[in-house]
């Protein structure tokens, strides 16, 4: 529905491509940092630290409609993972129920590193989540904790996110890094126009599930995907190596009932779409 009022908190990449979609269709969007600044255009600015639950009360706007909780660590470490995702999330909820109107739409970004499947099995939403690394599982306990808040939530679960500005595997790639072919490992991964797609399709919707798993069609080998890419970038196949696990399968089926269309259904025509933008560094 247009015209509706719209926190994003953490404004990052993925925050800053989002409101300009939000905005675009007509929605009042709000960005939600510890500096309120570097915001786009029609963006309204919130300063506020979601560690600091005062900040928060006094600055959060009344009558939300939609929050969305897109938070990067700001360290790759527990503490860092417990407080974005555990204490921030917590904190967020707590100054959202506080207020007098009616608890908004909250969508958490999550990730498929709460599951804990290894052998390529193949994951769902129905699937058991049994994280070994401690991001996933400060995930799954944020998730838990979502359960509890009185509006209506919903979890996305991305997997490995690419796009300009996230080219991890394109370096990897040219540095000649190995993929992993003992066992065969299989990834997972989603461009970044389609976790902004994402979000705001299941945003609008009438009627969401509690929980969605955000991959593209395609889980397949490592090895595949950087063999394609050595070959479109020119550079020698990566060398073989071996590994402790194979990986897991995610299926979207459920995104794609609920009315989503791929923008790139498969590594390959996301990474062509990449390729073809010239880069800075080469």
């Amino acid at each position: 529905m247009a015209g509706e009022r719209i926190l994003i908190a953490g404004y990052g990449q993925l925050g800053r491509q989002l409101s300009r979609v939000l905005t675009n269709a007509g929605h009042t969007v709000y960005g939600l940092r510890r500096s309120a600044s570097k915001l786009d255009p029609g963006v309204i600015g919130l300063r506020a630290d979601l560690l600091q639950p005062a900040q928060l009360t006094a600055n959060l706007p009344s009558s939300l409609d939609r929050v969305y909780y897109i938070l990067t660590p700001s360290q790759r470490d527990e503490a860092g993972y417990r407080d974005a995702y555990i204490h921030g999330l917590s904190h967020l909820m707590a100054a959202l129920e506080r207020q007098p109107s009616q608890a908004p739409r909250l969508i958490f970004v999550s990730s498929t590193a709460v599951y804990g499947q290894n052998a390529g099995d193949w994951v769902d939403e129905h699937s058991p989540t049994q994280p070994t690394g401690f991001n996933g599982q400060c995930l799954l306990e944020a998730e838990h904790r979502l359960t509890q808040y009185p509006g209506r939530s919903i979890r996305l679960r991305f997997a490995g996110i690419y796009g300009p500005g996230r080219e991890a595997l394109i370096r990897r790639v040219k540095a000649g890094k190995p993929c992993q072919n003992q066992p065969t490992r299989y990834t997972n991964r989603i461009h970044s126009d389609d976790c902004v797609g994402m979000l705001a399709h299941i945003g609008g919707l009438d009627n969401p599930d509690p929980l969605y798993i955000g991959v593209d069609d395609y889980p397949c080998p490592q090895c595949e995907v950087m063999d394609w890419l050595a070959k479109a970038l020119k550079v020698e196949r990566p060398p073989r190596d071996g590994g402790e696990n194979a990986g897991r399968r995610c299926d979207n089926a459920r995104l794609k009932a609920s009315g989503y269309t791929l923008r790139y259904p498969s590594f390959i025509s996301g990474y062509q779409s990449l390729l073809a933008v010239p880069r800075r560094n080469p």
